[in-house]
């Protein structure tokens, strides 16, 4: 999912049967503090968080199970790193010889859209998160909205988290 702290992160309810995981539970102790002084990530200090969602999300999928990530992945290149991992990483086979192929995530991006003043009034509510409310702007100045051929659908933060949730549940069908 794609949105610069749209909506207050939980357990999507709707979804049963899929593991959720909530991408700001991995960020590094670094990124937390760098954060948490009120300085924005760059690209360096996403990469490697990113390397690791992609690895765990690549994890479950081989073995079955769906997937659901909340994750800011503001850029292309992080929904592309989600995907494809960092290089392009290739499918490891026990068989000599084996060809492997690009191991991929398939992924629809769900992009929570909000002005920025609907957003700062929820981050300001938000308790006990490590990215303060100063930081938006910095996220709203890195944001890349999906566009084609990227897989995913756009909906407005305006909406209850029921109605998002219901709308998400209604694509992946």
């Amino acid at each position: 999912m794609a949105a610069p702290a749209a909506i207050d992160r939980g357990r999507p309810a709707g979804i049963r049967g899929w593991k959720f995981y909530d991408a700001d539970d991995y960020h590094p102790e670094e990124n937390r503090v760098k954060m948490g002084r009120g300085i924005p990530l760059n690209d360096q200090d996403r990469i490697p968080w990113l390397c690791n969602l992609h690895e765990m999300l690549l994890r479950d999928v081989a073995s079955g199970q769906q997937v659901v990530l909340a994750c800011s992945a503001l850029k292309k290149m992080y929904r592309d790193i989600l995907i494809q991992g960092k290089d392009g990483a290739l499918v490891k086979h026990d068989k000599p010889g084996k060809e492997g192929k690009l191991a991929e995530v398939t992924l629809l991006v769900v992009h929570l859209s909000g002005s920025f003043e609907v957003i700062s009034e929820r981050l300001f509510r938000r308790k006990g998160h490590f990215m303060p409310p100063e930081l938006l702007q910095s996220q709203f100045d890195t944001l890349e909205p999906p566009s084609a051929p990227e897989k995913f659908i756009q909906i407005s933060v305006d909406k209850t988290p029921s109605e998002i949730i219901a709308i998400i549940v209604k694509a992946l069908k």
